[in-house]
């Protein structure tokens, strides 16, 4: 009896021992890579939003549509408001175009412009087409752990990295640890100055993924001015091809 006893402590202990080895094989950068990937997909990506931007004095409503594929290509279609609607943004690698139809135009987006507010938001073009990438362009280390509207999350800092091309000098995000949600990010220019915060809410199942359908950004040293993303569907690893993310596309997309 004793034998047995201790044969069935010792396959708890060891089970026990392999969960906790197996949750501390994850690296910072696992974390992070897991909680970018759960948002817009291993390889790609659909959504729809609604962006209210929030001023001391008046509200505007923005609505769009976006494809994604890996961190190298990205197309987004104002659906509304009427005078704004069928704008688009093309992201290919490290170029960027704005088609607008009012005028048939298309602009090709210098580089200092992806630190430039999108669309009037608190969002900036970056944010939006995804020109820099939080695994590859940053460190990553944990710094330790909180708990976040009643979810244990690890507390992750993001250093960019000397080579990269980055708006910001460093990060620091919460990311739970059961459902890797981002549940807070802090992000910081290159002198440490908090830029913003932004927070996940909201929390529901889309396509079979768990996370925030609401996104709030709040800039630091702006009161009374925030951005609210309100996310209405999200579809992951659709079938999608590089000849999607064409200037011609951007004229034709609907």
């Amino acid at each position: 009896m004793k034998k047995m006893l201790d044969r069935v402590l010792w396959s708890f202990v060891f089970v026990v021992s392999f969960i906790d080895l197996t949750g501390q094989s994850l690296s910072a950068r696992d974390i992070v890579e897991k909680a970018d990937e759960k948002f817009k997909g291993e390889m790609s990506g659909y959504s729809v939003m609604t962006m209210t931007i929030v001023r001391p004095t008046w509200e505007r409503t923005i609505e769009f549509k976006s494809w994604a594929m890996e961190d190298d290509y990205a197309l987004t279609l104002i659906t509304a408001p009427a005078r704004e609607k069928g704008q688009t943004f093309l992201k290919r690698k490290n170029e960027m175009w704005n088609y607008n139809p009012a005028i048939n135009r298309l602009i090709k987006l210098p580089p200092s412009m992806m630190s430039q507010g999108w669309m009037g938001s608190d969002y900036t073009n970056d944010d939006i087409l995804r020109e820099s990438s939080v695994v590859n362009d940053y460190d990553h280390s944990i710094i330790g752990e909180e708990d976040i509207d009643g979810r244990l999350c690890h507390k992750i800092r993001l250093d960019a990295k000397e080579d990269a091309d980055v708006l910001w000098g460093h990060q620091i995000w919460w990311i739970d640890k059961k459902e890797f949600i981002v549940m807070k990010a802090e992000l910081y220019d290159e002198d440490g100055y908090l830029v913003r915060t932004e927070r996940g809410m909201e929390l529901k199942t889309m396509d079979g993924r768990f996370l925030p359908t609401l996104l709030e950004l709040v800039p630091a040293e702006e009161p009374g001015n925030k951005t609210i993303l309100k996310i209405t569907e999200m579809k992951f690893n659709i079938d999608l091809e590089e000849s999607f993310f064409s200037q011609q596309n951007m004229k034709n997309i609907r």
